[in-house]
């Protein structure tokens, strides 16, 4: 990364956390200013769980770059597994993996496509930050530290 794009994503980054944004990270994905993508990811919490064995995960992940990135996989401290969720129709399925297009987003909220942690290895409760590793087809991992929020936030 550049010195000019590290200091634009710091200030971005920071500008977002002034705002609110719950987590962040931002990686130009190996691009290297070779036009590829550049995410960056804001907004990021656990709600508390209602279960004891299973979790959700909500975040925006955007791309300022001119190529799209593929969100394929995520890991986390409190649970044995991730798994990306779609919504579909009013019902969720595991899929393999969800695009980020250039230029664009892709937002996982309630209600829609989200992440999923299951067999949780410690209950997450609000006010506790959980470690959360992103991994893209392109772009380096990211890694969050998300807040757990009330079980009824919705992240606005």
């Amino acid at each position: 990364m550049t010195g000019a794009r590290a200091a634009t994503a710091s200030a971005a980054l920071a500008f977002a956390l002034a705002l609110g944004a719950c987590g962040g990270g931002s990686g130009d994905g190996g691009a290297g200013g070779d036009g590829g993508p550049e995410l960056t990811v804001t907004g990021a919490y656990i709600p508390e769980p209602a279960t004891e064995d299973m979790a959700g995960g909500f975040l925006t992940v955007e791309n300022a770059g001119d190529t799209d990135d593929t969100l394929l996989s995520a890991t986390s401290d409190i649970a044995d597994s991730a798994e990306i969720h779609e919504t579909v129709d009013n019902a969720m399925r595991r899929v393999d993996s969800l695009p980020i297009p250039a230029h664009g987003e892709l937002s996982l909220s309630r209600g829609g496509n989200h992440l999923m942690f299951l067999g949780l290895t410690r209950e997450p409760v609000e006010g506790d930050t959980v470690s959360v590793e992103l991994r893209f087809e392109t772009s380096d991992p990211i890694t969050l530290d998300v807040p757990v929020e009330a079980a009824t936030h919705t992240g606005e």
